[in-house]
């Protein structure tokens, strides 16, 4: 392809055939969205010129792009960034890169807020949770704040620089999940690693190679995490305060037997768009 002028037209269905080849299952859409990228044009201008010649350094760029994700390297990673309810995320290999089905995850937070809450995201990666609960809540509740804690100092980097981007205040640190931790919130909400341990060799390449490992994985069992959270979480939780949990589709009932035995009440399975389980949602209130 080297020395040739492609036209807009020529450049996506020569990405779509390059990514097609390489078995991606969206070619058409990735090629479109690493075109986009490449050339700094969006969808209407391409109709607008489909015969238009890419410039020598966009024919450059994009055709890097498409080798990128002939790799199998994640098109999000390729582009740096990616949509969150709404908002755009930074996104590095040193966090889990936001998935539609988490926004169910925001909903369920976003329904159950208050004026003057103080929720904490445990494990918080990109900031995309918290920092999308904080900006869309506090267009109601200006009086939300939030802290996001995470143990990759790498990813904090992200989360910080996300908070910033957006300009949604938050706060950020440090800790193995409730170690670092102090005072009390009326919501904590997470999406742990849950993938069973033996189940990662089995994911695909973009996930398995590129999503940090400890983002994923949740141990023999996949609870490993959730087991923590329910133990600790009740000596940061005001009484009647809310947990709110993401899941695999599988871990429901596993997880509210957890739950139960932890003395949390109204415990509750909540299925995502696809009708799969994806978040667990309960209250815990202190014995005087």
């Amino acid at each position: 392809m080297k020395g040739k002028t492609l036209t807009y037209k020529q450049a996506l269905e020569e990405g779509q055939r390059v990514l097609s080849r390489a078995g991606i299952e969206e070619a058409k859409t990735d090629a479109f969205l690493l075109f986009t990228e490449a050339t700094g044009i969006d969808r209407g201008a391409y109709y607008l010129s489909p015969d238009k010649a890419l410039s020598a350094e966009e024919e450059e760029r994009y055709l890097a792009y498409l080798q990128k994700r002939e790799r199998r390297i994640p098109l999000q990673h390729i582009l740096g960034k990616w949509e969150f309810m709404g908002l755009e995320f930074l996104v590095s290999p040193d966090v889990l890169i936001p998935r539609q089905e988490t926004e169910q995850l925001v909903e369920e937070a976003l329904g159950k807020l208050t004026s003057g809450m103080r929720i904490l995201d445990m494990c918080c990666g990109s900031g995309c949770i918290l920092l999308s609960v904080l900006k869309l809540g506090r267009e109601q509740h200006p009086s939300l704040k939030g802290l996001g804690v995470d143990l990759s100092a790498a990813a904090l980097a992200v989360s910080r620089k996300n908070s910033e981007r957006l300009q949604v205040e938050a706060d950020f640190i440090r800790s193995d999940l409730f170690a670092e931790v102090t005072g009390e919130f009326s919501m904590i909400i997470s999406n742990p690693p849950y993938i069973r341990s033996e189940e990662i060799k089995k994911l695909a390449s973009e996930v398995r190679e590129h999503d940090p490992l400890m983002a994923l994985d949740g141990g023999r069992d996949g609870l490993d995490f959730y087991r923590r959270i329910s133990q600790d979480a009740k000596k940061h939780l005001k009484s009647g305060g809310f947990l709110l949990l993401e899941i695999g589709h599988d871990q429901g009932e596993a997880l509210k037997t957890i739950l139960t035995q932890d003395g949390y009440d109204k415990i509750q399975v909540k299925k995502d768009f696809a009708g799969l389980d994806r978040v667990v949602c309960c209250e815990y209130n202190k014995i005087d």
